[in-house]
């Protein structure tokens, strides 16, 4: 299995958009530092993990609406920490690409086997992957040019049936004995 881990906050800080929705608020940045992250999974099929700096007691973990996963660090720690221990974990059974503009953590890190990218590499990435995927739809839609469209009335598409129309149908085709 492929991952890519995310430093967040090393990103949120080197890509321009996201630092001027940062200086806003910083949640803004987060979110849609996230939305691109989930686009990528979904693009590229690798599994992503964004790791932040937290404010809060302890270590905490969520899984995103779209699948990504996300580690927030406890006040005591750091998100460099966080990647570091995941690297050195996992590292030997996954191939691993760590995201971050700190050169210290990327060579700790390579020290572990991950790979490693600037993040201005992850946008490079981000938008390989995407472009590939548009790449794939069109060759698929040449492939296959039949595409499915709604059946048409008087001009017009017709719409679809509603459920209790089609159970209505159903049990007209039923046999009278069927319950």
């Amino acid at each position: 299995m492929r991952y890519l881990i995310v430093d967040g906050h090393s990103v949120i800080f080197s890509w321009p958009e996201l630092r001027t929705l940062h200086v806003r608020r910083m949640v803004l940045a987060r979110d849609e530092l996230i939305k691109t992250l989930t686009q990528h999974q979904d693009a590229s099929g690798v599994r992503v993990i964004a790791v932040f700096d937290g404010q809060g007691a302890k270590f905490s973990q969520e899984t995103a609406e779209g699948g990504i996963q996300i580690f927030y660090s406890a006040a005591t720690q750091t998100a460099d920490q966080i990647i570091e221990r995941l690297v050195a974990k996992y590292g030997h059974e996954h191939e691993i690409t760590v995201a971050t503009s700190d050169l210290l953590e990327r060579q700790t890190t390579a020290a572990f086997g991950a790979y490693t990218v600037s993040t201005d590499g992850l946008r490079e990435l981000i938008a390989e992957a995407q472009s590939h995927l548009l790449r794939e739809l069109k060759s698929h839609r040449k492939k296959d040019p039949g595409e499915i469209k709604p059946p048409v009335r008087h001009g017009r598409p017709q719409s679809r049936p509603q459920t209790s129309q089609i159970a209505d149908q159903l049990q007209k085709k039923l046999p009278r004995n069927h319950p």
